[in-house]
């Protein structure tokens, strides 16, 4: 069967794999601008190879070129004897350059769409569809959705897993249109993954991405079907790209619904179920958005009313009130009016409307992962992936090159080969488990750091804020607190922290999950996935976490203060509280 790999061992180099194949505007390919077929203009393009001319290359580095040439040529010869056809054309803009186009057959297709279990349409669907509940004011929200003349409705179809030995019960009108392009691209990057280039012994070398990484391509992609801005005047060309931008991805369609269907037609179903929940969460996060408003309004509208700022900026009452220094030895006693202004803009943030938005956000999430939840039905049902089932997924490249060990399915009872023992299973998860712990303790480490920085630093800021002689700061006094000044500046550190952190662990990640070789790709984001929410939760929250729920909390009281490590007296919130630090750090 096509894409089965040999039961043979082989050498494997690990590279980053992306998850969705780069899309190139076609204009350097044959004197025909836009063209998307060969030259004879009728065998499509389903992929394109870029490498550059080695024999204009400088003679020093002959050897290295030879090499590159002979995977270069075995790759092609391998994927040739899978039935793939290919046509090379030269760049007209640069010389070294030389483009492969890659076409599959029809019979290549069929082929590898059994073997992808792909869903292809048996029969129209001819059971009546619910009207819409806004039918009645179609007049008026018709003017929000993308035009019907351009971007049409498509006929609904029952579907099933493709089957090469009954295509007489698929509904084929055309066979260059029965596989849509996000299909056909699908399947050659199936092929180019698995093709071999070269053979050693018992070692067998295969792959473009390996191929990309050292340089025998310097590009593997499909192509778009037009230019974005311009509708393609070629013969059967759908420019299905120019309706989306003209639709959807235009500035003055922003106000337009998402054209779902025709993105997840064109870029396929991953990249359609992506847009449609980022959709979805920005609708509902514009409900959001106006109660939070509101609230924001009614804070700063009620501010100078406010009982507690009005008491706190009161001479008679918060002027006599004298609180204790705030550190040991520079600190001074201070008057409670000093955090006259501090009081009235955390009105804005502390009040009525913030309890009350806060009910309302309890309540926001729950009707949006429900209302989601439902939403998500619905395009697989209308997608047609409901009965996606995993285990008929193929197996990654990755994983079927290391398959060496054999053993008895637990299951079918027959051998299979696998690339590791159940002990080196282990050992994978735990190295995985273990890294990932290291990082968030790593991450627990970076906050002690910044707490210590904030104790030194609120220290030091109100020993030079404090100062009577501090005349430059005179206009800004009552808004540049310590507290303040410590708390923007400890914000900034940890945002860098936050962000150096973030890209060092996605790079560890990435090889973790390598390491670990999950079965399929499927396996293999989940894996990811976990990986990178457990980490990105901690590093992202875990300085919010502290001044929302730890600081100022265990302070002591007048003459016994805690001090951290022995040496640092615990730092303390505003008077007001710590929820103006709080959206500082946010």
């Amino acid at each position: 069967m096509y894409g089965t790999m040999e039961e043979e061992e082989y050498e494997f180099q690990d590279v980053d794999l992306p998850d969705e194949p780069y899309f190139c505007s076609q204009a350097e390919f044959n004197g025909k601008s836009d063209s998307l077929f060969f030259n004879d203009g009728v065998r499509r393009i389903d992929y394109i190879l870029v490498y550059e001319d080695e024999d204009k290359k400088d003679f020093d580095k002959r050897h290295t070129f030879q090499r590159r040439k002979r995977r270069r040529e075995y790759f092609e010869a391998s994927l040739m004897k899978m039935g793939i056809e290919l046509e090379a054309t030269q760049s007209v803009i640069n010389d070294k350059l030389l483009f492969v186009k890659v076409h599959m057959p029809w019979d290549v297709l069929c082929t590898y769409a059994e073997v992808l279990h792909i869903k292809l349409p048996i029969e129209p669907n001819d059971l009546s569809s619910r009207p819409s509940p806004w039918r009645c004011l179609s007049c008026i929200t018709k003017h929000f959705y993308p035009d019907e003349q351009l971007i049409m409705k498509e006929t609904e179809f029952f579907t099933a897993p493709f089957d090469k030995d009954r295509l007489e019960y698929f509904h084929v009108r055309d066979k260059d249109l029965f596989f849509t392009a996000a299909m056909r691209s699908r399947m050659a990057y199936y092929i180019l993954s698995r093709a071999p280039y070269e053979i050693r012994g018992n070692t067998k070398k295969f792959g473009i991405t390996k191929l990309l990484d050292s340089g025998v391509y310097k590009a593997a992609y499909p192509l778009h079907d037009s230019r974005f801005n311009v509708k393609s005047e070629e013969e059967g060309s759908t420019s299905e790209r120019y309706l989306l931008y003209r639709e959807w991805a235009h500035p003055k369609s922003f106000y337009k619904m998402q054209p779902l269907n025709l993105i997840r037609k064109y870029y396929g179903e991953k990249i359609g179920i992506y847009f449609a929940w980022l959709g979805f969460y920005t609708i509902m996060l514009a409900l959001a958005a106006v109660v939070g408003l509101v609230c924001f309004i009614y804070g700063y509208k009620t501010q100078d009313a406010s009982t507690w700022s009005k008491e706190v900026c009161d001479p008679a009452i918060g002027g006599q009130i004298m609180m204790c220094p705030q550190c040991d030895r520079e600190c001074i006693y201070w008057r409670l009016n000093s955090t006259c202004e501090a009081s009235k803009k955390l009105c804005i943030f502390d009040n009525f409307g913030t309890l009350v938005f806060a009910v309302f956000m309890s309540i926001w999430v729950t009707l949006f992962l429900e209302c989601w939840k439902r939403y998500q039905a619905e395009l697989e049902y209308m997608w047609d992936t409901v009965e996606f089932l995993e285990q008929d997924e193929p197996p990654r490249p990755e994983y079927e090159a290391k398959c060496t060990h054999e053993r008895k399915n637990p299951v079918t009872g027959v051998k299979e080969k696998v690339p590791y023992t159940a002990c080196g299973r282990c050992l994978r998860v735990s190295v995985g488990i273990g890294t990932v712990f290291f990082w968030i303790l790593l991450i627990l480490a970076s906050i002690v750091a910044i707490i210590v920085y904030r104790l030194a630093a609120f220290f030091a800021f109100s020993a030079k804020l404090r100062a009577q002689d501090l005349k430059e700061l005179e206009p800004l006094k009552e808004y540049v607190t310590p507290q303040m000044a410590t708390a923007v500046t400890a914000s900034l550190i940890s945002f860098v922290v936050i962000m150096i952190l973030n890209i060092l662990y996605e790079r560890v990640a990435i090889w973790i999950t390598d390491f670990e070789l999950p079965r399929t790709k499927t396996d293999y984001e989940n894996s990811l996935t976990l990986k990178m929410f457990l980490f990105q939760f901690v590093n992202y929250y875990s300085s919010c976490f502290y001044i929302a729920f730890v600081k100022g909390k265990v302070v002591g009281f007048p003459g016994h203060p805690v001090y951290l490590l022995g040496k640092y007296r615990n730092e303390e919130c505003d008077p007001g509280g710590c929820l103006i630090e709080l959206t500082t750090q946010l």
